[in-house]
């Protein structure tokens, strides 16, 4: 399977890079498959859920509003996060079920020992939002 390089661009938005391992979390039906497609592409592996061992460089976590507490998915979503990793936070976009208001994540990021760094168009349906942990909590770690 070749993914074009316009979907490929999809997964480089998010800062994919070929050797990096992705983790995946939230997964429906409803999920971009042509994002979940050139994240594989351009990371040359497979995603890893969240039964894996390994050290995920980045973490993809599809959310919708009523799949419960934020708070509680962000803090899972840091068990296999490398020191430098990044969460991606992957949210219906405005007007489409199961969107999350944006202050939902504003008050969640922090509280889970997160920050914002970015939001972008991720997929057709998707909207993007880039988490990181403050600097200061990387070097205590």
């Amino acid at each position: 399977m070749s993914v074009d390089s316009g979907s490929a661009s999809m997964a480089a938005r998010l800062g994919i890079k070929p050797g990096m391992v992705v983790q995946e979390l939230g997964w429906d039906e409803d999920a971009d498959e042509d994002l979940r497609d050139s994240v594989v592409e351009l990371s040359g592996g497979e995603m890893v859920d969240e039964d894996s061992d390994e050290v995920a460089d980045v973490v993809l976590l599809w959310w919708r509003e009523e799949d419960g507490d934020l708070i509680d998915a962000l803090v899972d979503s840091l068990a296999a996060l490398a020191d430098d990793g990044v969460v991606w936070l992957l949210t219906p976009k405005s007007g489409r079920p199961g969107h999350v208001e944006p202050g939902e994540v504003t008050e969640a990021a922090p509280t889970a020992g997160l920050q914002q760094t970015s939001s972008i168009s991720a997929a057709k349906e998707w909207a993007g939002i880039r988490l990181v942990t403050p600097k200061a909590a990387r070097s205590k770690r």
